[in-house]
């Protein structure tokens, strides 16, 4: 029988319910169900960093851009990510192909006991193309290295990361700095550790227009979703 994992969120979402707060904003939950924790009563958003990510990545000059993710469980974001910045892609440049659009992989590992990786299969086509490794936290930066390494060594002409909350915590920054990524990209929802500060392949993404427009659209009674079609067509919050 596999062990359970305890979710100590939901004694979380129990605290703050109990203080009184009548409505939650959080970005990119670790896990989706964590909304169904506090009560109907109290209605929670989940924004999506992604396209603040995407927006970035469509400003580079990147050769045949595919976005990977770094397990099974992730595709949906990766795709997301891929589409969303697609669609920036062809609002910069209405004439590029179809052929051009970018396009998923998925890393699926193999483990040999908790929290260690026997080993790391590529599921697509890599070759001469810029990679994105897509998740929606770093911590330690392991699995992150070994999963570009990965990339790179399947013939990957460049090998970049996004996640929404770079942590960093214990070796991410060492790691970081000898491993092959050209850079990793992270939101401020965490405080960078000192750590990390002067590291030049770390850039981080301020959300503050998204969250700032968040709150002004809930003050307004307006929509929030709305908010990633403003992302879409360049209006509105920009990164």
């Amino acid at each position: 029988m596999k062990s359970r994992v305890p979710i100590s969120a939901s004694d979380v979402a129990r605290l703050i319910t109990s203080m009184g707060v009548d409505r939650v904003v959080a970005v990119d939950l670790h896990c989706g169900q964590i909304q169904g924790f506090f009560p109907p009563t109290i209605p929670v958003d989940n924004l999506d960093a992604g396209p603040v990510g995407a927006a970035y990545f469509s400003e580079k000059d990147l050769v045949r851009p595919i976005i990977v993710s770094p397990d099974a469980g992730g595709v949906y974001r990766a795709k997301e990510f891929g589409n969303t910045m697609t669609k920036l892609l062809h609002l910069k440049d209405p004439k590029r192909k179809p052929a051009t659009t970018v396009g998923l992989a998925i890393i699926v590992k193999q483990r040999s006991g908790a929290s260690q990786i026997e080993s790391m299969d590529l599921v697509g086509d890599v070759k001469g193309r810029d990679c994105i490794i897509c998740d929606d936290m770093i911590d330690t930066a392991g699995t992150l290295c070994k999963a570009a390494k990965a990339i790179k060594d399947a013939g990957a002409r460049s090998v970049y990361a996004f996640a929404t909350h770079g942590l960093f915590s214990g070796p991410a920054s060492t790691r970081i700095q000898s491993s092959v990524l050209s850079e990793v990209v992270v939101c401020d929802t965490v405080p960078l550790p000192k750590s990390c500060e002067g590291v030049d392949r770390i850039k981080v993404l301020s959300l503050a227009p998204l969250l700032a427009e968040t709150v002004k659209n809930i003050e307004h009674k307006k929509s929030v979703s709305n908010l990633f079609a403003k992302q879409m067509l360049g209006s509105g919050v920009s990164v």
